[in-house]
Order: C-alpha cells, then structure tokens, then sequence
C-alpha cells in the first residue's frame, strides 16, 4: 500500500503571527488547521478563533473563514463567509514564512475588500500614511506596496485567485470534513 504523501503542516493547526514594521507583534489568532501548503501559498481555516491584540484585548470571529497567505507576493487574503455570500478582505503584507509552529506575515495597513456584491474598496489608506512615517518605509517598499494593491484590485474585478468563491467554498467543506474527523 502506498502511503499519500501530504506537504509540510497539512491537517495540523497552526497560530498566526502578524507584526508591524518594527517587529512589534500587532495581532495573534489562537489556530488556524492547514488545508493546503505549496510552494506559492499556504492555505488555512478557522471558525470562531480567538484573537488577541496587541494591547492585551481578546475577541472571536464572527464567521468561519479560509485565509490564503502568499509565500512570494505581498498579501494574504481572509475569505469570511458570510450569510450574503464570502466577502474577501484582502491585507498588503509581507510574504508569509512559517516559524516555530506559528504563521508570521508583516502588515502594511493598506487593505482591500471585495463585497459579495462585486463592490471594491481601498481601505486604511490614512493609517498607511501616518506608518509610512512612523515606522519609516523607504521608497522601494512604499513603491512595491502600492503596486501589490493595485494589483490586488485587478485580480477582485478579473475574479482571479483567490477570488473565486467556488474555491473558497471548496477549502471551507474540506475545513469541516477534518474537524468533524477529529
């Protein structure tokens, strides 16, 4: 009998890391379980995590989501499903390594959203602002950060991936058939 060959933390659960700049840790969700991990992205879901902020605040998610995080390009992507359909939510970020049993990614405040109803927008782009300057993002950075939004902007109106609802629901049903195994 051949024995299926399963990537790197496939079917384990995972914490996950987000920073800021400095390296000061922004945000922690408890665990998200590893549906799929390549050499592009990692793929994780999650149903009422808990998450802890910086300053100590805890909260759980509403929704059940599938989170992709990009190895090689600067996002990750939180597809909430929601009663009104999956609603994306997309965060400019570093490319995601894992470590030490945990995801970690760097946020750069500029998100963008994709509403169930094909509706686009641009979000925090204040906030991006302000931690340009605080946190000192040089040129280079700001230039590919902008681009990576840009460009995620295009990928929500082509309905590229991870834009792709079926998909999303796919990784979801797979998400219940491990934790009802488990």
């Amino acid at each position: 009998m051949k024995k299926e060959y399963k990537p790197r933390y496939v079917g384990h659960w995972l914490a996950i890391r987000c920073y800021k700049h400095d390296g000061s840790l922004h945000r922690i969700w408890d665990r998200g379980l590893v549906l799929e991990n390549n050499d592009d992205y990692l793929v994780i879901a999650t149903k009422r995590a808990k998450v802890t902020e910086n300053n100590g605040r805890k909260w759980f998610t509403k929704e059940p989501a599938v989170t992709i995080f990009s190895k090689k390009e600067w996002w990750n992507v939180i597809c909430m499903l929601k009663k009104d359909g999956i609603c994306y939510y997309c965060n400019i970020a570093s490319p995601v390594i894992i470590e030490d049993g945990n995801i970690k990614y760097i946020d750069y405040d500029l998100d963008t959203k994709l509403f169930p109803d094909g509706n686009i927008r641009v979000l925090d782009e204040k906030e991006y602002s302000r931690h340009k300057n605080y946190y000192h993002y040089d040129e280079k950075l700001d230039i590919v950060l902008r681009y990576q939004t840009r460009q995620m902007v295009e990928m929500m109106k082509d309905k590229r991936f991870p834009f792709v609802d079926t998909l999303i629901q796919n990784y979801y049903e797979e998400y219940l058939e491990l934790t009802k195994k488990k």
